[in-house]
């Protein structure tokens, strides 16, 4: 009760929900569950700080991506996540759907999605600099300066990216 969102969902959303992100009732019904277990302050809407206060986000070295990536998916410059942005952004964990051409769940998206981890200026490209930030903030001091360039250049090389420049 201390939730003020004690709001149930109807069948008509859950129904359009369903046929949108392909999660079953159950499952909806259970996301909207954590969904007001996060939502402490009984908003209707899930803000940064909300995820950020998610222990395994926490403690995760790419949980600041993490939240980014679901506010970059939510919308340009969108603050707040409401039920059904939450919903259509964890469609994207979902396995992949190869029915459908623009699922949530569909290769492309996932692509999108995972690129945006590692876009951290938002730019449309991701640099060496981007993947050693992001690949620092995984390892950190467990490998050497030396590993790290060798691991980014065996990724870009991996791509046959012919704009890698050896530094």
């Amino acid at each position: 009760m201390g939730n003020s969102s004690s709001l149930m969902l109807r069948d008509e959303e859950i129904d359009e929900i369903a046929k949108e992100t392909e999660f079953n009732r159950n499952q909806i019904v259970r996301l909207y569950s954590r969904f007001l277990s996060l939502d402490k302050k009984g908003q209707g809407f899930l803000s940064r700080d909300d995820f950020l206060n998610v222990p395994e986000l926490a403690v995760n070295p790419l949980g600041d991506r993490i939240v980014d990536a679901f506010f970059t998916l939510a919308g340009e410059n969108e603050q707040q996540l409401n039920f059904r942005q939450f919903v259509r952004i964890l469609a994207h964990f979902q396995p992949i759907n190869r029915s459908k051409k623009n699922a949530l769940n569909g290769r492309k998206e996932k692509l999108k999605f995972a690129f945006q981890m590692y876009d951290l200026n938002k730019n449309g490209y991701i640099t060496r600099e981007e993947f050693k930030v992001i690949l620092n903030s995984m390892v950190g001091a467990n490998i050497t300066a030396e590993q790290v360039r060798r691991g980014i250049l065996d990724f870009f090389l991996g791509f046959s990216l012919k704009s890698v420049h050896v530094w």
